[in-house]
């Protein structure tokens, strides 16, 4: 008789619980349970009630919850953590609660309100290999739910859960990222692991790994690398070939090397590895093209000459490339030495000086930047990369606030300046070009002018990483703001390896002055932890959080900036459009009226 009143039902089960728990509370029991009681009645039941979910019960650091579907289920546990997120985003690291979540669907037996069986205890079992914030659900969950949530799925394969008989596929879940240009958007934005490959493009890809220094003495690496970066510089302006950016390529520096693994990781066809040798007034540069899946080497050759022609031996070993890759290549695509900026051999170490000085981003270190270039400059008054990569180095000085209020015109008269100057030197070199649009247009006065300046770079060089990236800031200012998501994405596949916090830091602007500032708010919080000194990431993020009416958020964020700056609220915007400029500044000032 007692079998005839058992009750059972398809069900979907969430299962979530505290991790880290017992620490929690053994930091600070009674307030880690009046956290989570808040938690309960602020996000938690709220959530759940609005998802047509059921509580079946909690325990200290636990809760299991019955939907009547599974996109409800899934639904509810995504706007939990994304609730957490935004919860924990101002309190201390070691005080932050975070879940773990598993959701199963299954027939359920209900006894007295409690939920049994096997679809329990897989929901159980999920939760234990979630990830703290993280969310699994099995295999059934994902064929219900894919394609019908706003968010992206994880196939982290067949598991074998404790006291579950057979295996469980099962997927992470994960929020949904911003969509790139369709043509780039085929691969993962970036690659967060060895194994995980990017679409190959439909044109002829390269990577050009770090050289060898074999000089003998360190302090030639500079050297090395400047080879390197030139070669690289030389294969972009070929329009047809598709280059990876220095920066991601520069990431396997002094690692044993697979190029197989290469190819995967940064989606191309082709890897170049080398060395250089520097001593006695000569260069020697050794090169060999390998074909990346198959590892079948198609070309090697050894480049020697007296350092005069240093140039010279450049272009031939890009050409030499070129001409294996693809045969009828037009030689007029890449430039000969006699069309170089400089002759000065002294001016160019000086310029690669600075380059290497300032790649690690700290003050000291651009003012010794600076300082060199000052001296290339003086040598070779026409040196145009010298000049725009001063031009652009005191941009820097701004945009990270390490220039003193009293000193910022003077700071961007000379860096307009460097940037028309660098302009009337070497009006067709991409770099020149896109360091002098970058500058123009955040502190000059004409930036239609800005635009068609780095529009002519891309066209010159399809394959400049920091272009696109240029060009996604400049698009910004002038209001295109979706294609300037376009070309951040188009600059992070060209650069996998970069630091892609800067180009979030871009798009989650753009989605700012697109006032969906649920999403900005997810990418500047992304951004900022992968750059977290990037001072104009801190304001857009503060105006956002105070025009969703969330300003302690917004008062949190702006004492995080003012540990870094003392400038606050800057004096003026880089927006063309007034609404653009309005939306920014009234946030930004609504903020900071809260810190006040």
């Amino acid at each position: 008789m007692g079998a005839d009143r058992v009750e059972r039902r398809l069900a979907a089960i969430l299962a979530a619980d505290v991790a880290g728990y017992s620490r929690l509370m053994e930091r600070d029991e009674a307030g880690t349970l009046a956290h989570l009681r808040t938690l309960r009645r602020d996000l938690i039941d709220p959530k759940i009630a609005e998802h047509k979910g059921r509580i079946v019960k909690t325990t200290g650091d636990g809760i299991l919850v019955e939907f009547p579907s599974v996109v409800e289920a899934v639904a509810c546990a995504v706007a939990l953590q994304r609730g957490m997120e935004t919860h924990n985003d101002a309190a201390a690291e070691d005080e932050r609660i975070r879940f773990r979540v598993g959701i199963n669907s299954g027939d359920v037996i209900v006894e007295d309100g409690d939920i049994h069986g096997d679809g329990v205890n897989i929901a159980a079992r999920l939760e234990g290999i979630a990830e703290p914030g993280g969310i699994c659900i099995s295999g059934i969950v994902y064929d219900q739910v894919q394609g019908r949530l706003d968010c992206t799925f994880e196939d982290i394969g067949e598991q074998s859960l404790k006291n579950i008989a057979r295996a469980v596929r099962v997927y992470r879940v994960g929020p949904k990222r911003p969509q790139a240009d369709p043509q780039l958007a085929a691969g993962e934005r970036r690659v967060a692991a060895a194994g995980s490959a990017l679409a190959l493009p439909h044109k002829p890809s390269i990577a050009v790994l770090p050289f060898a220094n074999l000089s003998g003495d360190p302090e030639q690496e500079y050297f090395a690398d400047g080879m390197v970066e030139e070669i690289i510089t030389a294969l972009s302006r070929i329009r047809w070939l598709f280059v990876i950016a220095r920066n991601s390529t520069f990431t396997y520096k002094g690692q044993a090397i697979d190029v197989k693994r290469v190819g995967r990781e940064m989606g191309v066809r082709y890897v170049l590895e080398g060395s250089v040798r520097k001593g006695g007034g000569r260069v020697r540069i050794t090169a060999q093209l390998i074909e990346a899946e198959s590892e079948s080497h198609l070309w090697a050759d050894r480049f020697d000459g007296p350092l005069d022609d240093i140039f010279d031996l450049q272009d031939k070993v890009a050409l030499s490339i070129a001409g294996v890759i693809e045969p009828t290549l037009q030689a007029a695509e890449i430039r000969y030495s006699a069309e170089r900026p400089t002759k000065d051999l002294t001016a160019y170490d000086l310029y690669l000086r600075a380059r290497a000085t300032a790649s690690s981003y700290e003050r000291e270190h651009l003012a010794q930047a600076l300082d060199l270039l000052e001296q290339a400059i003086e040598r070779e008054p026409r040196y145009g990369p010298a000049l725009a990569l001063a031009a652009a180095y005191r941009g820097d000085l701004e945009n990270y606030d390490w220039v003193d209020s009293r000193d910022e015109e003077e700071n961007r008269r000379a860096a307009v300046d460097l940037a028309r100057e660098a302009l009337r030197a070497a009006a067709d070199d991409p770099g020149v070009l896109g360091r002098a649009a970058m500058v123009l247009g955040r502190f000059g006065e004409d930036l239609d002018a800005a635009l068609a300046l780095i529009d002519r770079a891309l066209v010159l060089n399809p394959s400049f990483a920091y272009g696109w990236y240029w060009s996604g800031w400049l698009r910004l200012f002038a209001g295109q703001a979706q294609l300037a998501i376009q070309h951040f994405e188009t600059s992070m596949r060209l650069n996998p390896r970069g630091q892609r916090g800067f180009h979030l830091a871009g798009i989650g602007t753009a989605h700012f002055v697109n006032r969906r500032f649920e999403d900005a708010l997810a990418v500047l919080r992304v951004s900022l932890e992968e750059v977290p000194a990037f001072s104009p990431a801190y304001r857009t993020l503060a105006a956002c959080y105070a025009h969703m009416g969330r300003l302690d958020e917004a008062q949190s964020i702006l004492k995080r900036l003012a540990a870094l700056t003392p400038v606050v609220v800057p004096t003026a915007n880089p927006f063309r459009r007034p609404e653009d400029g309005e939306l920014f500044l009234s946030g930004l000032n609504l903020a900071a009226g809260e810190v006040g």
